[in-house]
């Protein structure tokens, strides 16, 4: 294919680019899958404005599920020297350790994340920085007009833009908001060392109606002892801007019972804040193109489950649809909606979303079923507590009678 070939697509005078498949965002899901396709032999087109994704708050932590998707994908080795395993991991609950697991858990900043993944990818599919300014998608082929004026022609069109909706907004396709400033994360650094803290990492649960706090999170990201808070808030609230302000005392107020486990909750960093809508997508059904992850719909970040759709989605198309759409020819709606008809993706998106909507309801609602699940959870761990403590006191009661 060329540009004399079809000046309907690029123009007389030109740059051209033809690929199997052009991603737009090179972010984690994008940019896992341009590196999937390219060790499949596909070529691939990554397209994102900045060579260097900025510091940014979002995911912070995920767990060996996520891992396995990654080495399914042929990314477990890059991705384990970018992250922080954690397999001592403590509950508290009511003040005190109510279960300690031996499951693993990884921490890691998203921006050296996604950067890491970037300095992975095949010699292959180098990253085009550019911004999208026209996009054309069809039953054939999917064009791209970058702002430099180069063009990208590909059969399909993945849009990994994350929260970003300019290129949603060229193509037509509209986001829905289902629970709109649906929770808040923060996220902050605590003074106490790797060394003080152990090799463990630490959460503790309010789920208190006053309080609108599902749990706080500490865990380790290399040489950081990194804290995330959830809240069921807005940035704008008061409390968020008090909280912002003395951060240090407000989390010995509500935890004091597990200050001395966090060097008193010390702080050495700004406080973080992402506020997080619950969004789907509308209109997605078309021509040429797929939305994945964050493009396609949104969810709250205290269930760890983004990642999980946003792999997901990746594998999907990598194991199951994209070969098979590119061994025949067109790209009509009819073979990507295959895709969305997934039952494999719609599990892994509608349990993200029912987690979502359940961990703040359990927390927040005030009707009578939920004041009575509360207490019928909350009654429950209580007896598993006094249980542990009969048991402990049991096992060590002297035997025999009375000398």
């Amino acid at each position: 294919m060329n540009s004399q070939n079809y000046p309907e697509l690029f123009g007389e005078h030109a740059e051209a680019t033809t690929v199997d498949v052009a991603i737009v965002g090179a972010g984690l899901a994008g940019t896992t899958l341009a590196t999937a396709l390219a060790k499949a032999g596909r070529k691939v087109a990554l397209i994102d404005p900045h060579r260097v994704h900025h510091n940014e708050f979002r995911a912070e932590k995920t767990r060996s599920e996520q891992i396995h998707l990654f080495e399914k994908l042929g990314l477990g080795s890059v991705v384990k020297a970018l992250v922080t395993p954690t397999n001592d991991i403590q509950v508290f609950r009511f003040g005190q350790l109510f279960e300690r697991k031996e499951s693993a858990e990884f921490g890691f900043s998203y921006g050296p994340l996604v950067n890491g993944l970037r300095d992975g990818l095949p010699p292959e599919v180098p990253l085009t920085v550019g911004k999208v300014a026209e996009v054309s998608t069809g039953p054939n082929w999917q064009r791209l007009v970058l702002a430099n004026g180069s063009i990208v022609a590909a059969r399909l069109l993945v849009v990994a833009t994350g929260y970003s909706e300019a290129v949603r907004r060229t193509i037509g396709v509209e986001r829905v908001e289902l629970s709109k400033a649906h929770s808040l994360a923060i996220g902050f650094d605590l003074e106490v060392s790797p060394q003080q803290f152990g090799p463990r990492s630490l959460t503790f649960y309010l789920g208190t109606v006053r309080d609108r706090i599902p749990f706080l999170t500490v865990f380790r990201i290399g040489n950081r002892m990194r804290a995330n808070m959830f809240v069921y808030r807005t940035a704008a609230d008061p409390w968020t801007q008090a909280f912002r302000a003395n951060p240090q005392q407000m989390l010995l107020e509500l935890m004091p019972e597990i200050a001395n486990h966090c060097g008193d909750f010390a702080i050495n960093s700004p406080v973080e804040l992402r506020q997080v809508s619950l969004t789907t997508t509308s209109g997605h059904r078309r021509d040429g193109v797929v939305f994945i992850g964050d493009a396609f719909s949104t969810t709250c970040p205290a269930q760890g489950d983004g990642i999980h759709r946003a792999l997901t989605d990746v594998d999907r198309l990598c194991s199951t649809y994209i070969p098979l759409w590119l061994a025949t020819p067109g790209m009509g709606s009819e073979k990507v909606s295959a895709f969305y008809d997934d039952p494999i993706k719609i599990a892994a998106d509608q349990k993200a979303m029912l987690a979502s909507l359940y961990a703040k309801a359990i927390v927040t609602e005030t009707g009578l079923e939920w004041r009575i699940r509360r207490l019928r959870n909350n009654t429950a761990r209580q007896l598993m507590i006094m249980g542990r403590k009969i048991q402990h006191l049991a096992k060590w009661r002297p035997r025999g009678g009375i000398g």
